[in-house]
């Protein structure tokens, strides 16, 4: 959702700040940097490794850039390694990594894979999303026809022509 006039992400700027106050909370930065990092290139790894599915259980799939198995089957072989390597040499750091990284499993059962809500949570979910629209004044981008050859938004008035909003694509 994006601000009606000024076409910024308000509710993903705000989950930004709210992530970057518990960063600040923890204070040890090179943790974080650790964990981080290890979180990317875990997400990296299972990226690879979703192209080389990919490429054998849909072979026919339309790809304009086609890469040699090659090339990603190596980068695995080396991240393989290195994964291993990183739970050797600091497992409280790539276990800790690994918690994160699973504390988005019931957010995705809870909002994509259980089709069968009851109305209670689809309410629930309407109305926590009509009152982020009315707390932060945003909208989904989708709109009428006419709208998309402006764009979703429309400049504001105490914005010079410089910083009128892009049109979208």
């Amino acid at each position: 959702m994006i601000h009606v006039r000024r076409c910024t992400p308000i509710p993903a700027l705000l989950v930004c700040y709210g992530a970057t106050a518990v960063i600040l909370l923890v204070g040890d930065t090179y943790t974080l940097i650790n964990y981080v990092s290890f979180i990317n290139y875990l997400c990296y790894g299972v990226t690879i490794l979703g192209l080389l599915v990919l490429r054998w259980k849909r072979p026919a799939l339309h790809r304009p850039i086609k890469v040699n198995l090659l090339v990603p089957a190596a980068y695995l072989v080396f991240w393989a390694f290195l994964l291993v390597f990183s739970f050797i040499s600091e497992p409280m750091v790539c276990g800790v990594g690994v918690i994160i990284i699973l504390t988005g499993v019931p957010i995705f059962f809870l909002g994509v894979f259980w089709r069968s809500k009851p109305k209670c949570v689809h309410r629930l979910a309407e109305s926590m999303t009509r009152l982020g629209q009315e707390l932060c004044f945003v909208v989904y981008p989708q709109g009428a026809p006419e709208e998309e050859e402006n764009g979703p938004c429309q400049p504001s008035p105490l914005l010079s022509a410089a910083d009128k909003p892009l049109k979208t694509q």
